[in-house]
């Protein structure tokens, strides 16, 4: 029987194993009341108990609601309280025994292996189109949605991925991203378990334990963030990239100084692509054509993408979500005649690759001028000295907003910083306001929380 999962903890775990594992699930699950369409919430670090639960529950036809491991208690108390799970499986079921006896979760297990029987019967039973996960978003405006995404998106999103990256079952991936994001559950794990290949599973991202992990399990892909490669960057071991004929960056934009950086230590050229919890994957640079530094390259199979008249990229498809759980006006208020409004700002270069500009949300105008964060960012990210640089607007009664830039580095010259943005960028772009810090808020996938700048 092949492999389909390596733990630490269980060493190689085959598919007839996952099976009964995920059989075992679904049992205790149904002896507990869950039926087809009751939510199932999940928190947990990266293991194969999680995983089995997922699969479990999915092959019931519950509805699971992956949760950040890092979450507070009030954050977990509103998802708790939007979604009305059932049942709570968790790896640290103290975090929730307040917020059950709060919210009437009416149990909270532990991430083991469940003594029930394997479930044989009323599995695998789910339409295309009833709900499979509700997904959160970040929040980084207001407060989380549940994004419902289908079995058919599932399905279509990693079809689409087994396509464009020419997925093989005798692929390996290490995969170190959290399964309560879509990045690591809708593109790696899914992805894995579609094609029928194997998965080295990591708890948590460190650059030796990955590269030491690539080497003992003849892997061949890593999906990762932005963070992770700037760390193997600055390790004296990133040449050991080159074992994997694929690494991709997503969730976060890859800057175009670091792709380079790691082609010429490694000879790896990162291929970055782009998604988003409502829609799983939508845009991907080719596999056997040319990875533009700075885009996120051309439309997956069956996604269809197109600009507004304000360049805010719109997509359809059958990875498309259908809506927000129990949110009918924000539902009808990212649809605009059957296109899903993403909220981020896109060009078309003459190639037909796109590029995130920014968010819709994030625009500053200053003095009626539109800005987009990013285009600063990168042009700030040249400068000596500079590690990172995020920039947001701040209040000015005169301006509106005016431009201001946050910046992480060792000798950083703000005059340098703003002689070189002139040469770089209109004069309403440049940033009247440069402060330093010594890190950036960002949340678990390594994204810039612009409301936690100021």
């Amino acid at each position: 029987m092949r492999p389909v999962v390596h733990t630490d903890t269980h060493g190689w775990v085959t598919a007839g194993q996952l099976d009964e594992l995920s059989r075992r699930w679904a049992g205790q699950l149904r002896v507990l009341g869950v039926r087809a369409g009751d939510r199932v919430l999940m928190s947990g670090a990266n293991s194969l108990e999680l995983i089995a639960g997922h699969v479990g529950a999915l092959r019931l036809g519950a509805v699971v609601v992956p949760v950040n491991t890092g979450y507070v208690r009030a954050e977990l108390a509103h998802i708790v309280a939007d979604a009305r799970p059932m049942v709570a499986l968790v790896d640290e079921p103290d975090r929730l025994v307040d917020l059950a006896h709060d919210e009437g979760v009416p149990a909270a297990l532990p991430l083991q292996v469940p003594g029930h029987e394997p479930l044989a019967d009323g599995l695998d039973d789910a339409p295309s189109n009833a709900p499979a996960l509700i997904a959160y978003t970040s929040g980084t405006t207001g407060r989380p949605k549940g994004a419902v995404l289908t079995h058919g998106n599932l399905l279509a999103g990693a079809e689409a991925l087994r396509l464009a990256w020419r997925w093989e079952p005798t692929d390996r991936l290490l995969l170190a991203l959290p399964l309560f994001h879509i990045h690591g559950l809708g593109a790696g794990l899914h992805g894995t378990l579609l094609t029928g290949a194997s998965a080295v599973l990591m708890p948590a991202f460190d650059v030796d334990g990955m590269l030491d992990a690539v080497a003992a399990h003849d892997v061949t892909m890593f999906f990762g963030v932005p963070t992770m490669y700037s760390r193997l960057a600055r390790s004296q071991r990133l040449g050991e990239l080159k074992r994997l004929r694929l690494c991709v960056s997503g969730s976060a934009p890859l800057p175009a100084e670091l792709m380079e950086f790691i082609e010429q230590g490694s000879g790896q050229r990162i291929l970055e692509r782009y998604g988003m919890t409502e829609t799983i994957m939508n845009i991907s640079n080719p596999y056997d054509g040319e990875r533009r530094p700075g885009t996120v390259g051309l439309p997956l199979p069956g996604v269809e993408v197109k600009l507004s008249d304000t360049s805010e990229i719109m997509l359809r498809g059958p990875n498309v979500f259908p809506g927000y759980w129990r949110n009918e006006e924000a539902t009808t208020a990212a649809f605009v005649d059957g296109w899903f409004g993403s909220g981020d700002v896109g060009e078309l270069d003459e190639a037909g690759y796109f590029r995130i500009v920014g968010r819709a949300k994030e625009l500053i105008i200053s003095g009626g001028y539109n800005v987009y964060p990013r285009e600063v960012e990168e042009a700030i990210l040249e400068v000596d000295g500079v590690v990172e640089a995020a920039v947001a607007g701040t209040p000015d009664p005169e301006w509106g907003e005016i431009v201001t830039a946050y910046v992480v580095g060792v000798g950083i010259d703000d005059d340098a910083i703003r002689a070189h943005c002139r040469t770089r960028l209109a004069s309403f772009k440049q940033p009247r306001l440069i402060v330093h810090r010594e890190k950036l808020p960002r949340n678990a996938l390594g994204k810039v929380l612009r409301d936690q700048l100021a």
